[in-house]
């Protein structure tokens, strides 16, 4: 019998770069669900409509095992990071930004206008 050899053609798509500005986890009895969000201002200042926000989803979902597992790669990521460049702190332009929302909450302004503003 003579050997036969197969070649096989593999395409690979490494998906599109995703930037997310804010994330949530939730889960049910079989999985845990990642669902990562970028919101973008589409703004055209010769439009005279209302700007436009633009809300992509990027969502992953991982059964349990595989979330815990997620935690401890990340954990232990996070620590080889702080250890070669320094602890990761808030920015300070979000501490300064944090501290006005809540001094306006204080002064009863309405939650309204403590909220990060979209429109720019």
């Amino acid at each position: 019998m003579s050997e036969e050899k197969k070649q096989i053609n593999l395409n690979i798509d490494n998906g599109n770069d995703f930037f997310a500005h804010e994330m949530s986890i939730n889960f049910s009895p079989t999985q845990f669900i990642f669902d990562y969000r970028s919101l973008t201002p589409r703004i055209d200042p010769r439009s005279r409509e209302a700007p436009v926000l633009f809300l992509k989803h990027n969502v992953i979902m991982v059964d349990p095992f595989h979330a815990k597992r997620i935690l401890e790669i990340l954990k232990t990521t996070i620590d080889d990071y702080e250890k070669q460049f320094g602890k990761i702190e808030m920015p300070k332009a979000l501490k300064e930004h944090e501290k006005k929302a809540k001094k306006a909450i204080e002064n009863k302004t309405s939650k309204k206008e403590a909220m990060p503003n979209y429109f720019g």
